[in-house]
């Protein structure tokens, strides 16, 4: 999966009114070409939901993004609080659905092809996108740590960062437990297939 600096999209919006057309326009990768369209899109809905952009919904149709600032540091704390806490209520919750089950059926010799087995399917999903939202989020707070001269704020940071790396950590453990090992290397490409670089969002 390719990635998006989460510093470059912020680069390029001004503080207020961002449209993403404007964005898709001016936002480049490292080949100087634009990105698809609805790249862009994703990128600027999990910028929103990270915290660092708010969407203004003028109409059906007209719709765009003004930066978010935190005069007090304890508030962004909270709000990653929070999305840590969704998050990871909805990975236990999939996780003891999916205890038991088999997740993959149809698996080629290879490992090249596979199908998801239909009982499984839903939770697996909502598994993965739990997971993803947390990588995610990891990948930003180092970047806010990294970029912030509070030490009791990177102190903070730290701590939210450290939980997470748990709960990731014991997700891995808990849904390969006990499985075939052709599920197992499936699920280990699936998850570290969902882990960007520091300071970048997944496309």
């Amino acid at each position: 999966m390719k990635e998006i600096s989460i510093s470059l999209l912020l680069k390029n919006m001004s503080e207020e009114s961002n449209y993403a057309d404007d964005l898709w326009k001016t936002c480049l990768d490292e080949k100087g070409k634009r990105h698809k369209r609805k790249d862009i899109n994703n990128s600027l809905k999990k910028l929103e939901g990270l915290g660092f952009i708010k969407k203004i919904r003028i109409s059906s149709t007209d719709t765009y993004y003004n930066k978010i600032h935190y005069s007090n540091p304890e508030d962004y704390i909270g709000f990653i609080n929070n999305i840590i806490f969704s998050n990871e209520s909805k990975i236990k919750n999939s996780l003891k659905r999916l205890e038991f089950k088999k997740i993959f059926v149809d698996i080629s010799k290879d490992l090249s092809s596979y199908k998801l087995k239909g009982i499984s399917k839903n939770d697996y999903e909502e598994l993965l996108d739990a997971f993803s939202n947390l990588t995610e989020l990891s990948s930003s707070i180092i970047l806010v740590k990294e970029t912030s001269s509070n030490e009791k704020f990177k102190n903070q940071l730290t701590g939210c960062y450290d939980e997470i790396k748990e709960t990731l950590e014991r997700t891995n453990h808990k849904i390969t437990a006990e499985r075939k090992s052709n599920e197992i290397i499936l699920l280990e490409r699936r998850f570290a297939g969902r882990i960007p670089n520091v300071g970048y969002l997944k496309l």
